[in-house]
């Protein structure tokens, strides 16, 4: 009789063992695939950024041609943008063309009649928009990771995690020089 109770114990043991992996393991794939999700909104809204640039290339070429390296820039982000393989290598070809997008704009700062044109308007609107949503998606899919890759470290989870082979993800971050300080310098007006 009690070996029966000992092989009942021990039964029920290795069922709930079994029943928690497979509790866990289904918790990594539901997060994993949040992240994938999260990298594809993002990447949808990449796909439209990507596809207006050439139309804001070709407004700007007419009114900027002593900034062809500025325009040049835009246009080696935006080929770089279609080479990344890697998830990392995406992340940094995007943040190269946003650093080339934020140089363009600075520049057209020079060409009042650029700014005031009712096409190029239009386009610099559309990729602010769609800038900002790439900014909403960035957030949430690091958050996703960040919860993802918080469980994979944490025991007892850390151990189905490993015997899956379940690896962290990377966040997306901002390139180092988007930390520096911004130069603002206030001079009179000469007189």
């Amino acid at each position: 009789m009690t070996l029966w109770i000992v092989l009942g114990v021990i039964a029920l043991l290795i069922a709930s063992l079994v029943l928690y992996v497979i509790v866990v393991y289904n918790g990594f794939i539901s997060m994993k695939n949040n992240i994938d999700k999260a990298w594809s909104n993002i990447d949808v809204l990449l796909k439209q950024r990507f596809d207006e640039l050439p139309k804001l290339i070709k407004v700007c070429e007419g009114y900027m041609q002593h900034e062809q390296r500025t325009l040049e820039a835009v246009i080696k982000a935006r080929s770089q943008v279609t080479t990344a393989g890697s998830e990392g290598q995406k992340i940094q070809a995007q943040n190269m063309l946003t650093d080339a997008l934020r140089s363009l704009f600075m520049v057209v700062e020079r060409y009042p009649e650029l700014k005031a044109d009712k096409v190029f308007r239009s386009l610099s609107a559309r990729i602010t928009e769609l800038e900002d949503q790439i900014a909403d998606r960035r957030e949430f899919f690091n958050d996703a990771v960040n919860i993802y890759n918080i469980r994979l470290a944490q025991f007892p989870d850390l151990v189905v995690a490993r015997l899956f082979n379940f690896a962290r993800r990377t966040l997306w971050q901002i390139d180092p020089a988007h930390r520096a300080d911004v130069q603002v310098s206030f001079q009179a007006p000469s007189a």
